[in-house]
């Protein structure tokens, strides 16, 4: 793995596990603040509207500037938006903001600097993996770790939060921008500066592009629906049981986890095969989901849902990035990051109104996106830069 791809996986690590405690102090936060369920789903729209549109815009300043600009700006949000987010909920705690005032800086916080520091920390990880590795196999890894980081923080961030609420339920609210300014001195410190990159071999063609970041889009489609339909539908077959919703959904991280940390990097596919492989497994991981007539089967259909779009994912994000030379990493990384972003704020919507029509249909849904996923899969991309072995 590049040397300067570390602090970076470790900045994915503990930005999105600093996501995660806080997105756990939500729930007592809606209560103790009066808020709405409106408002409540306005947080975290908003910060998906934010991640898509921010995205591509940190991806073009990365191209012009470099990446220590980039990663100082969005470590700088990660710090405030926290921060900020801290200080609204202490001020409308002992009333001396309004209950709306409160929101507003909690939306303005929590949801806008903070989703838009996440989005520069990951366009730099995914760009910088693009620029200091050479070659399908090599460029697969580094793509495959910095998905591994970003999922790997989502189980984190719930367990330490856990861990810090035993002694104070709002300790989790302070201690996450503590954590984030410490990291981010760390990573400013430790990161080493890029080797100059050579320009483009050829004329980069964005067309040949198109059916893999369709791969993307539909996979993540895909999953952002069947995950509603753990939340909705399985709530009440789990209640017959042992099972939790939760229980369901942190074996989807894991999933993620291993496809794209371990598998990946043993496996050693080119991108077009683990998309081609991974699509049809999300597939019958989906029709596996749709049938599971207990917690256990959910659970394993999820893992086996997780496992093949972590792989059709990765697959994905290096294709998209051979396909192009280093002066377009960053916008690369920028889209790639948007077409995430994007379905998170389609998806969640898209779920309930199908979930509205009868229950099994998301997962359906999912299952219909992620066949098409696999169609776009096949279609060639052919790489810009040279593809040596390693």
């Amino acid at each position: 793995m590049p040397r300067s791809l570390t602090p970076l996986l470790a900045a994915l690590l503990v930005m999105y596990s600093v996501h995660q405690m806080l997105t756990a102090v939500i729930a007592p936060l809606v209560r103790e603040l009066a808020l709405t369920a409106f408002q409540l789903s306005l947080v975290f729209t908003v910060t998906s509207v934010t991640i898509t549109v921010a995205s591509v815009l940190w991806g073009l300043l990365f191209d012009a500037v470099g990446p220590r600009p980039v990663l100082f700006a969005g470590l700088v949000l990660c710090v405030a938006g926290p921060a900020g987010f801290a200080a609204a909920v202490a001020f409308g705690l002992d009333e001396t903001l309004t209950p709306d005032l409160a929101f507003a800086f909690v939306l303005v916080f929590r949801s806008v600097l903070f989703g838009a520091g996440l989005a520069a920390v990951l366009v730099t990880a995914l760009a910088v993996a693009g620029l200091s590795t050479h070659g399908e196999t090599a460029r697969t890894r580094a793509m495959g770790f910095v998905g591994a980081a970003q999922s790997l923080g989502t189980v984190i961030g719930p367990v330490v939060g856990g861990a810090l609420a035993v002694a104070s339920l709002w300790l989790p609210l302070y201690v996450a921008p503590v954590v984030a300014l410490a990291l981010s001195l760390m990573v400013l410190v430790t990161m080493k500066p890029l080797a100059p990159q050579a320009g483009e071999p050829v004329q980069v063609q964005p067309l040949l592009l198109v059916p893999a970041f369709g791969t993307g889009f539909f996979l993540h489609l895909s999953l952002g629906m069947a995950q509603i339909f753990v939340v909705y539908l399985s709530t009440e077959r789990l209640r017959e049981t042992t099972g939790s919703a939760e229980g369901v959904l942190f074996a989807s991280v894991i999933g993620l986890v291993l496809s794209q940390g371990l598998l990946v990097p043993l496996l050693k596919w080119s991108p077009a095969r683990l998309m081609r492989i991974g699509s049809p497994v999300s597939v019958a991981g989906y029709v596996l989901l749709a049938v599971a007539p207990s917690s256990a089967l959910m659970t394993l259909a999820i893992l086996v849902v997780a496992v093949g779009v972590g792989l059709a994912l990765t697959g994905f994000a290096a294709a998209v990035s051979l396909g192009v030379g280093p002066r377009h990493q960053g916008l690369i990384a920028g889209l790639v990051t948007t077409t995430s972003g994007l379905t998170f704020v389609v998806a969640p919507t898209l779920g309930a109104l199908l979930y509205e029509v009868e229950p099994i249909v998301p997962v359906l849904a999912a299952a219909v996106a992620a066949v098409v996923a696999t169609g776009l899969s096949f279609v060639p991309v052919t790489p810009r830069v040279p593809r040596p072995v390693g």
